[in-house]
């Protein structure tokens, strides 16, 4: 009798150690299927049919009344619509066609004109591996990498265009105003700033005059730290 109780709990624990096993498997099966289709989401191609071509934006206007530009990095995989919603939740988790999508969209901050007329406009987007989204700004901590890539475009949805030289880059947490607080930051006090506090800094490239953009992007999904990218629109 002890001896059939003791294979018959041997035979329990077999079950168990099976079962968690199997839920362990299906778990990382998961996981790795949802990875797939969150890049594959945000690696979807098909939305360069709407990118504008000599300055002419009717297609972008045609893939949401929401879209308000188009931003081109050179030789990174940045080359996306720019979004803006009501909010700056309302496209972190929703694609350009307004589907939902856990690598959401590139945005530009709910209190930025659409126009890009303000002196400092911020945009954002998901940090992705492989570069996607706004994974490559990861590699803008590099110098070297920085000097190599600082060039883009960004064609707005009334048809003005400009042309975007990148001279700085930082990690800074989500709270600092003089950065996230576009309304609230003026020109000289940023640059002020990046130049105590930037990884990367290139004040040849501009001063307090200059239109400014900034391209953020979540250092980790431990905390709150950021990795900014700045441009001079011009």
């Amino acid at each position: 009798m002890l001896r059939k109780s003791i294979i018959f709990a041997h035979e329990t624990i077999d079950r168990i150690v099976a079962i968690v096993l199997v839920v362990l498997f299906l778990i990382c099966l998961y996981a790795m299927i949802d990875a797939y289709l969150v890049y594959q989401g945000a690696s979807d191609n098909s939305i360069l049919k709407y990118k504008p071509k000599a300055g002419n934006t009717d297609e972008l206007k045609k893939l949401s009344e929401n879209a308000v530009a188009w931003l081109t990095i050179d030789g990174t995989r940045i080359d996306y619509p720019v979004m803006q919603g009501k909010t700056n939740e309302e496209y972190l988790n929703k694609d350009p066609y307004g589907e939902f999508s856990l690598s959401g969209s590139i945005f530009l901050d709910s209190r930025n004109s659409k126009t890009f007329s303000d002196d400092y406009s911020l945009v954002y987007g998901h940090h992705m591996e492989y570069g996607v989204m706004f994974g490559a700004l990861d590699q803008y901590k590099d110098e070297t990498f920085l000097n190599e890539h600082k060039t883009g475009k960004l064609t707005v949805v009334n048809g003005k265009e400009y042309q975007i030289t990148i001279f700085a880059s930082c990690i800074e947490m989500a709270t600092k105003k003089v950065i996230f607080d576009p309304p609230e930051s003026d020109n000289k006090s940023l640059l002020t700033y990046l130049e105590k506090h930037a990884l990367i800094y290139h004040p040849k490239e501009v001063d307090a005059q200059s239109k400014l953009i900034a391209l953020s992007t979540c250092q980790s999904a431990e905390n709150n730290e950021r990795i900014v990218v700045f441009g001079v629109l011009k």
